[in-house]
């Protein structure tokens, strides 16, 4: 474990089909898709892993994936979680409720960045969780990934909440900054994703005691 951690997050969130833009097209023609086990080469090749194995894992659990495909290529990917998501940047982990996903290792091959698919395939999954009844659809960004914010932003999500987490040793401290333009119950979702088991929560400052394997 190393000594020391920082990680600035920001966190989104959709609710309701209707508050959705327009269907977002990329610059090209893709098709949108949820991915299969039998896909697993194609997604290694789009991930660019060595092995196979992280995504037979993920299958595995339960995690789904999709894409956007030119031909039989996968051009853009994303996964999705219901119920437990580790998450690595914020050492912890995500416990969402049965009606909650959280979307999360997106990414768009080099050759087809720039062309509006990081968009048009959040704004798919978005439609497509919505039309399976899921009330809330969470999605996180470092604060320094502008581009991915400026996709999110154009998929159709509200900002909810930024965070900055901060580790010393086994010392942990979560601080949250509240988008304005949040709704009080979309706050306090955000507070009960984000805050992990082994903190407590002052108002907008948590700390904690970091466990390894979280």
């Amino acid at each position: 474990m190393k000594l020391r951690a920082v990680e600035f997050g920001t966190f989104w969130l959709s609710e309701g089909a209707s508050g959705l833009p327009l269907v977002s097209s990329s610059n090209a023609t893709t098709v949108f898709g949820e991915a299969s086990p039998n896909d697993g080469p194609a997604l290694q090749s789009a991930m660019n892993l060595p092995n196979p194995e992280p995504i037979r894992h993920r299958f595995r659990t339960g995690r789904r994936c999709f894409s956007l495909r030119v031909a039989d290529r996968i051009v853009a990917y994303g996964w999705a979680t219901r119920g437990l998501e580790s998450v690595g940047e914020l050492e912890r982990e995500f416990s969402l409720t049965d009606d909650e996903v959280y979307i999360w290792d997106c990414g768009t091959v080099p050759d087809w960045r720039g062309q509006g698919c990081y968009t048009a395939l959040l704004n798919q999954m978005l439609r497509q969780f919505h039309q399976e009844g899921i009330a809330r659809i969470w999605i996180g960004a470092s604060r320094q990934n502008q581009p991915s914010i400026q996709g999110i932003v154009r998929a159709g999500f509200q900002h909810v909440m930024d965070v900055a987490y901060y580790r010393l040793w086994v010392l942990t401290l979560l601080r949250f900054i509240e988008s304005p333009t949040a709704r009080r119950s979309q706050l306090d979702a955000a507070y009960r994703v984000l805050t992990s088991k082994h903190e407590r929560r002052w108002g907008r400052v948590a700390l904690g005691i970091y466990r390894d394997g979280m």
